[in-house]
C-alpha cells in the first residue's frame, strides 16, 4: 500500500472510519476516497458497483455498518441484519470484480460466543451460541468474515478480516438510550457534576470485567495489518488487558471531576461476566496498543466537550 494508492474508505464518519482516515493522513497517504450515505447508498448493488466501476479503488478498508447499542441491536432486529449483510456483501462483492489488491474487514468481538472461554481466541468462532440481544448484528458480522474467506478461496483475493474490542474516542455515541457502557458513563458523570448531583447510579454490581481500546489505536492496528497481513484468520484487535466496570467508573469520575457518590444499582443486570480478547496473535505481528485507558478516557471526554451545544445558543 503506497502512499499514492487509491484507498476506500467505507464508513468514513464513523468512530472508526474516521480514525482510520486519520491515520492514513498522518501516515502520508494523500489518495482517499470517502462517500457520505447521501452520497453512497451502500445497500444498494447497483449504487455500490457503479462506484467501484468508477473509483477503481486499490485497497478498501470496510468500516461501514448500522451499529447501536444493547436496545436498538434488540429492537431493530431486522434493520441490523439486513442492513448490514447488504452493505459488506456489496462492496465485498464489488472488490472482487474490480480486483481489488486488498479489502480489510472489520467486524466486531460480539461473534463469539456468548459463554466462550476468556480469553477470547479468535478460533472460538461458531462454537456456541451467540447474545441474543445482538445475535442479528453478530450473525451479519459473521457472514462478513465468511465472505472475505470464501472470496480468498474460490477466486484468491487478498480479503482479510479484524476483531475490535469495546472501542471509545473521538466521534463516539454519547446517546443514553443507545450508547456503549464506557461513553455513557461519561455523559452520566458530566450531567451529575454540571447538575451539582449527590451521586451517579451505574447498572450492576460493577464486578463484570471489560477491555477497552482507543479508536485510533485501532486505525494504527488496521493501517500495521493492511500493510503487513494478508493470512486468511481473522485477527483480534484489542489491548489483552480488562479491569472492572466498578473500576472504570472510578476512572471517568475523576477525569470528569466529579465529586459525589457512585452507587451501584444491584438490582439491574451485570451481563456477560467478563469479555477479554486473546490478542497474542497480534502482539506476534508486531503490534501493541499505545494509549494507556486513563489517557484516552481524557482525551474522549475533551473531544465530548468541545461537541456539547451551549445552553443559551
Amino acid at each position: 500500500m503506497l502512499t499514492s494508492s487509491k484507498i476506500y474508505i467505507a464508513g468514513h464518519r464513523g468512530m472508526v472510519g474516521s480514525a482510520i482516515v486519520r491515520k492514513l493522513q498522518e501516515a502520508g497517504y494523500t489518495n482517499l476516497l470517502t462517500r457520505t450515505s447521501l452520497e453512497l447508498d451502500l445497500r444498494s448493488q447497483a449504487a455500490v458497483e457503479a462506484f467501484f466501476a468508477q473509483e477503481k479503488p486499490e485497497f478498501v478498508f470496510l468500516a461501514a455498518a448500522k451499529v447501536g447499542g444493547i436496545q436498538a441491536n434488540n429492537t431493530f432486529r431486522a434493520d441490523f441484519l439486513y442492513e448490514n449483510l447488504m452493505i459488506e456483501a456489496n462492496i465485498i462483492h464489488a472488490a472482487y470484480k474490480q480486483g481489488v489488491k486488498k479489502l480489510q474487514f472489520l467486524g466486531s468481538s460480539c461473534i463469539y460466543p456468548k459463554l466462550a472461554l476468556q480469553p477470547l481466541k479468535e478460533d472460538y468462532l461458531l462454537t456456541g451460541e451467540l447474545e441474543p440481544t445482538n445475535e442479528p448484528y453478530a450473525i451479519a458480522k459473521i457472514a462478513g468474515v465468511k465472505l472475505c474467506e470464501a472470496y480468498r478461496d474460490q477466486y484468491g483475493c487478498d480479503f482479510t478480516s479484524v476483531m475490535p474490542t469495546n472501542l471509545y474516542g473521538y466521534n463516539d455515541n454519547y446517546d443514553l438510550n443507545n450508547s456503549h457502557v464506557l461513553p455513557a458513563l461519561i455523559r452520566k458523570f458530566h450531567e451529575a457534576r454540571e447538575a451539582g448531583a449527590a451521586e451517579v447510579v451505574v447498572w450492576g454490581t460493577g464486578r463484570p470485567k471489560r477491555e477497552f481500546l482507543f479508536a485510533d489505536d485501532l486505525a494504527d492496528a488496521c493501517v500495521f495489518l493492511m500493510q503487513h497481513y494478508s493470512g486468511r484468520e481473522l485477527v483480534n484487535i484489542g489491548t489483552g488487558e480488562d479491569l472492572s466496570i466498578k473500576e472504570l467508573a472510578g476512572i471517568v469520575k475523576e477525569v470528569t471531576g466529579f465529586n459525589g457518590e457512585l452507587v451501584f444499582d444491584t438490582t439491574k443486570p451485570d451481563g456477560t461476566p467478563r469479555k477479554l480478547m486473546d490478542v497474542s496473535r497480534l502482539h506476534a505481528l508486531g503490534w501493541k496498543h499505545s494509549t494507556q485507558l486513563k489517557e484516552g478516557i481524557a482525551l474522549a471526554y475533551a473531544d465530548f466537550l468541545s461537541k456539547l451545544v451551549p445552553v443559551n445558543s
